[in-house]
């Protein structure tokens, strides 16, 4: 019988003296097999003929002397006070022994037990002769040394030291019916001249068996239940054992089977019962039965944590001050221990059927039989013990059961008026009891220490107690704590755990006054983050939401001082860490650093990736890879009853108006935002709703400062490939009316300050193409919606439409689908055939007489479809010359009011139109008498197109630039226009050098060398008249762009091999000098007279 059994229930009063050095049995290292037993045990300590067997031995031969002419197995009761001493002194002599290495001492009072119980067991005449047994049984050795003995021997020794867990133990590995028997023998020897030690002993082996748990037994309790199958199961009921023994043993039987026996041992000797502490023993015993046997609707549930804490705590404080309890002197690891056990909730199954109503009426017999003398102790404060504390417990637990378990409808109704009157019993039993002396409340500082001795040595429901430790305000700032957190951090690395942690240290604030406190509080912080480190990402995510759903976007930092300590150096050397490792190497090792950042101060962590995306090229997709694998920052908090904008976007918003200060960052930033929406490697962590309701819809007006990146945002949105349902979260419609309205601001966009644009007129392709994408998408998603929803929404934007430029309507007609027409002014149709049942006039004053071509231009420039349309219904009738005439000079009428106002991709719709036109020969633009002198010689034809454009640009400027006009405009535009020519211009050169390639034969006579030389002379020439025209200080682009002509005439000069071409190249040599000599720009006449002297 063991050390371990040091955990056993404590005796009732009114039990004799135990010997000091036999103290109680426990569960050392189990014994190895003798002779013939397995090699599996040889590591449990020798259970073979050795010193401690002889000495034990030579006990039993005293005690065989004394008892004599009586054998050992006729030995009664009464016999034992007679012949137990040799006995007991042999066993205390083993059990103090130090000949073992390493020393064991208590370990033979196990071994004694087994070997006796054995030996008692297979001593009946149908065990197994000798012969076979030595070869099987790993006791038989010791065991053939003892002489025969009975159960009064076994029991007694049991008695002697105390051991009523080891005799449970070793009960429950017996086989099921072989255990029942064992233990109705034991209740006969208790019953018989029972004395209070029996009672007091048999109520033990009672209490062990209620906290018993299976698969909780040692290698030689196992071994023992083995040997004992073996050798006592029925040949037809047991399976073939093998001679070895194996460590995956039988199953045990169940305890629960054993309590018919205890309730009747009980109704036998309740007139032995004494002192009213041992009446509570004995009825919390049957109290607990009754628990388990009463029928409930659903399982018992566990005690609540804290519950179960405090119960340890208050059964650990009553022990130590009950000089009485065996537990007094222990140390708290032990106390605690054994109140774990004593406390953890009854688990046994209801296998066995008995007579329920008999077993109430006990109780209820008992308990009015015996209520004046409990209720005598049980209000005296003085007599406050274990037993009272855990009689009243029980007592309350089985009233709750009998009136739950009373209102269920199977029950019949005796059973029912049975459970009434017992727990009406109960209840005014309970009523009589003091409150105050009901248990013992336990100090906090008692309770902290009972939680950290269950969290360190892991106890059965330590998981909950962390817990509790974690949440424990009261306690953190003691050092204990923070040494229990240290020692078993790795308990804590669960997010749950990881936050109730980080509230604790948050409560303490700034009460680290001293030094000594500030270090304490500094080692928790670091423990802290520790355990945060160690979770998985999904772990760390969750510890990230709850921290900024408690403290905000500041995290930790702003709560706690240790916490912000040196984060700004820390954040810093995290982000060049991850500068450095852009490539992609060590991926997982950045986000553990960024992790650790992010729960310290998530702003702060976000605002620099951020910047880094921005200011570092081609850090962005690393970045937001980053970023994407914490969902959690992007993070919303609550302002009133409204969601706030999220951490994340309020960063990247952030950005946007203060940080992007260059074309370049601004690219960046939008290849940022694509990879945090579209990321390679995770979840998107932004969608395009979130994206457009936050960074587009806000700011999505005139007077904002960075509305163009606002419009490219809103095109990388709409370019996002998902679920496009996502539109109508973003009020699609007036999404729709904004863009409208910003593409009606550009028709008096020249009338205007221009400092109040912040942007250009290129910026209006922009607002067009996103209207266009917004319209498509939108239309996708048309079946999504209800078709009156629908149409209600069409018209509320077309009356909201209405106020704004005509031609803005004609963008929204794929929108609008046949709810409304075309509405165009009337002139319109005066120079197309537009058919009536799609198209409508609409009363416009500006747009009066011969404003047709102007309508019909401005119609061209929305969209390349509608230009080709507009092509097609045109009307000129080109037999009469005169229409023709007028038409071409409407035309440049037209061009020069809508010229100025066209955005780059509006413009080259246009020069489509004057193509298109000129190919037709609608467009008459005739030729200037510098030509005259060339028509016979050379070859124009591939060029007309090039000349005639150049011609028409001119005439264009000449009527823009002239007294009449030269007020128009302001300097802005003219600077607009003045691009405008030169995008014009550019294009047409290249597309003469495309013509060039295509007509050049060098083998040829005759090549178009000429005709290039005059094409290049002439657009010179014009660019240089249209820059003499324009107002000081805009003609700028013209210039560099003559020069680019000089140069192409200049290398095809170079390539000319033709025989006239000295003469020809002095003349035209000198003919451009003389053009150049009237550039009133001497800077820019210097540079074209350097550049035509190297020809």
């Amino acid at each position: 019988m063991a050390q371990a059994e040091g955990g056993a229930q404590e005796g009732g009063p009114g039990r004799r003296p135990r010997s000091a050095q036999l103290g109680h049995a426990g569960c050392l290292a189990p014994a190895a097999a003798g002779p013939g037993g397995s090699a599996a045990a040889m590591d449990l300590g020798a259970v073979t003929i050795c010193g401690e067997a002889t000495i034990l031995h030579g006990g039993f031969l005293l005690a065989s002397r004394l008892c004599h002419p009586k054998p050992l197995s006729e030995l009664t009761k009464s016999d034992w006070g007679k012949v137990g001493k040799p006995i007991i002194d042999a066993l205390q002599e083993i059990c103090t022994s130090y000949s073992a290495y390493p020393p064991q001492p208590n370990a033979w009072k196990k071994k004694a037990a087994v070997v006796l119980w054995s030996k008692i067991l297979l001593s009946d005449t149908s065990a197994p002769s000798a012969n076979q047994r030595w070869k099987d049984d790993a006791f038989f050795s010791v065991s053939s040394m003892i002489p025969e003995v009975n159960h009064t021997v076994l029991f007694e020794l049991f008695k002697v030291v105390n051991a009523p867990r080891l005799f449970v133990q070793l009960l429950s590995v017996l086989p099921e019916h072989i255990s029942q028997r064992e233990l109705e023998t034991f209740i006969r020897y208790v019953t018989d001249g029972t004395t209070l030690e029996d009672v007091s002993f048999f109520l033990d082996v009672w209490w062990e068996i209620l906290k018993h748990k299976e698969g909780q037994e040692d290698r030689l309790t196992l071994l023992f239940g083995v040997v004992s199958r073996q050798h006592l199961s029925d040949l037809d009921e047991a399976p073939h054992v093998p001679k070895r023994f194996k460590s995956d043993a039988p199953e045990s039987p169940k305890v629960a089977s054993l309590l018919p026996a205890l309730l009747e041992g009980l109704r036998l000797i309740k007139e032995s019962v004494g002192p009213a502490r041992m009446k509570c023993y004995a009825l919390a015993n049957l109290a607990d039965v009754l628990s388990v046997l009463v029928p409930a609707e659903s399982e018992p549930a566990s005690l609540p944590a804290q519950v179960y804490l405090d119960k340890i705590s208050s059964v650990v404080t009553l022990w130590s001050r009950d000089c009485e309890s065996r537990y007094s002197k222990r140390g708290l690891g032990e106390q605690v221990k054994e109140a774990e056990r004593s406390v953890s909730s009854l688990n046994m199954a209801k296998l066995w059927s008995s007579p329920l109503v008999s077993h109430l009426g006990l109780l209820h017999s008992l308990l009015e039989e015996w209520s004046a003398e409990l209720q005598g102790l049980l209000n005296n404060p003085q007599e406050i013990c274990y037993e009272s504390y855990r009689f009243l417990d029980s007592l309350d637990s089985l009233e709750k059961n009998l009136t739950g378990c009373a209102e269920l409808e199977e029950l019949d109704k005796g059973m029912a008026q049975g459970m009434l009157e017992l727990g009406g019993l109960i209840g005014n039993f309970l009523k009589k009891v003091n409150p105050q002396v009901r248990g013992k409340n336990s100090d906090s500082t008692l309770v902290a220490s009972v939680a950290m001795v269950i969290i360190e040595q892991k106890m059965e429901r330590h998981t909950e107690v962390c817990s509790i430790f974690a949440s424990e305000k009261d306690w953190a700032s003691t050092k204990d704590w923070v040494a229990c957190l240290v020692k078993n951090k790795e308990l804590f690395q669960t997010p749950e755990l990881v936050l109730k942690l980080l509230e604790t240290a948050a409560s303490l604030g700034t009460a680290a006054d001293s030094a000594k406190s500030q270090e304490q509080q500094a080692k928790a912080t670091k423990v802290i983050l520790d355990c945060y480190t160690e979770l998985s990402l999904l772990d760390k995510n969750t510890v990230i939401s709850g921290v900024l759903s408690r403290w905000g976007r500041q995290g930790l930092s702003g709560i706690l001082q240790p916490f912000g300590k040196g984060f700004p150096e820390e954040l810093n050397i995290t982000f060049n860490q991850i500068i450095q490792s852009a490539s992609g190497e060590g991926f997982a090792k950045v986000v553990t650093s960024v992790s650790r950042s992010a729960i310290l101060n998530p702003e702060a962590t976000v605002r620099k990736i951020c910047n880094l995306a921005v200011a570092n090229l081609g850090t962005h997709h690393f970045l937001a890879e980053i970023l994407c694998s914490f969902p959690a920052l992007n993070f919303k908090e609550l302002n009133g009853q409204e969601e706030s904008v999220s951490l994340i976007l309020g960063c990247l918003k952030e950005t946007v108006t203060d940080k992007l200060s260059s074309a370049k960052e601004k690219a960046r930033f939008l290849e940022f935002l694509v990879c945090l929406m579209q990321p390679s490697g995770a979840s998107p962590l932004l969608d395009p709703a979130e994206v457009t309701q936050n960074l587009i819809i806000p700011f999505l007006r005139s007077d904002f400062p960075h509305l163009e990146l606002c419009l490219q945002i809103l095109d990388v949105a709409l370019k996002v490939p998902s679920d496009q349902h996502w539109i109508h979260t973003c009020h699609p419609f007036p999404l729709i009316f904004c863009l409208c309205k910003l593409l009606h601001e550009f028709t008096r966009y020249w009338h205007e300050p221009q400092d109040r644009h912040g942007y250009s007129l290129e910026t209006k392709d922009m607002v067009a193409g996103n209207l266009a994408q917004l319209c498509d998408v939108l239309l996708v998603q048309k079946d999504s919606v209800s078709p009156e929803l629908w149409g209600q929404s069409v018209a509320w934007l077309h009356k909201k439409a209405e106020a704004l430029d005509w031609t803005i309507g004609l963008r929204l007609k794929k929108v609008y689908g046949e709810h409304f027409k075309n509405e165009v002014p009337a002139t319109l149709f005066e120079v197309c055939k537009l058919p009536e049942d799609e198209w409508t006039s609409r009363p416009l004053p500006t747009y009066g007489a011969g404003s047709g071509l102007l309508a019909w231009l401005e119609c061209c420039c929305v969209s390349t479809a509608l230009r080709e349309q507009m092509l097609v219904l045109l009307k000129v009738n080109m037999d009469n010359p005169e229409e023709v005439n007028l038409f071409s000079k409407g035309f440049l009428l037209a061009m020069v009011q809508v010229f100025p106002w066209c955005s780059q991709s509006e413009w080259r719709r246009l020069v489509h139109v004057i193509k298109s036109l000129l190919d037709r020969e609608v467009l008459y633009v005739p030729y200037s008498l510098e030509y005259v002198q060339h028509l016979p010689l050379l070859n124009f034809q591939p060029f007309a197109y090039h000349l005639q454009f150049s011609v028409l640009l001119l005439r264009g400027f000449q009527f823009l630039c002239s007294s009449s006009g030269a007020t128009w405009l302001p300097v802005e535009a003219w600077k607009h226009v003045a691009r405008l020519y030169c995008l014009s211009l550019s294009d047409l050169l290249g597309s003469v050098k495309g013509v060039a390639r295509c007509q050049w034969h060098p083998t040829e006579e005759k090549n178009t060398t000429r005709e290039l030389s005059f094409v290049y002379i002439q657009m010179f020439c014009h660019t240089l008249h249209v820059a003499a025209m324009l107002p000081e200080g805009t003609g700028e682009p013209l210039l560099l762009l003559s020069l680019e002509i000089l140069s192409q005439y200049q290398m095809l000069c170079e390539a000319d091999e033709s025989l006239g071409r000295a003469l020809r190249k002095a003349n035209e040599k000198h003919f451009l000098e003389s053009i150049t000599e009237n550039v009133t720009n001497k800077e820019l006449r210097t540079m074209l007279q350097q550049k035509l002297s190297k020809l």
